[in-house]
């Protein structure tokens, strides 16, 4: 599974592993929503909700795909969060993992506070 995460003036790809988030999220999309930035990580509400699969964490590498469970939220860390020790990225609390952004998960700095954020199945 292949999703887009547009904004005005970019976006990026990603793909998702088969877990049964990524297939509850593939099932609501198209997604529209507000974002919000912390750190180096953008993140907004969807309309999931799932139970915590047995991986998830609150450490992942940069341009990991999550569903924050403690938001209802899709979580895109790319860089360091204001709890991270290192160059990882730790959310505020455990999400699922999803899957990767292909490519330059940077391109995600260009997403602001309150930029419409839209996710598309990828063609």
């Amino acid at each position: 599974m292949r999703i887009s995460i547009s904004w005005t003036g970019g976006s990026v790809t990603a793909t998702l592993d088969d877990t049964p988030t990524s297939t509850a999220l593939w099932d609501a999309l198209p997604i529209e929503a507000s974002a919000n930035t912390w750190g180096d990580e953008v993140y907004f509400g969807v309309p999931v909700e799932v139970d915590r699969e047995d991986d998830a964490t609150d450490t992942v590498d940069p341009g990991t795909v999550c569903y924050w469970l403690a938001g209802s939220a899709l979580a895109l860390p790319f860089g360091r969060t204001p709890l991270s020790i290192g160059p990882e990225s730790r959310l505020a609390s455990a999400a699922n993992v999803l899957g990767r952004i292909d490519g330059d998960h940077r391109a995600l700095a260009a997403v602001g506070d309150g930029d419409t954020v839209r996710v598309d199945r990828a063609a």
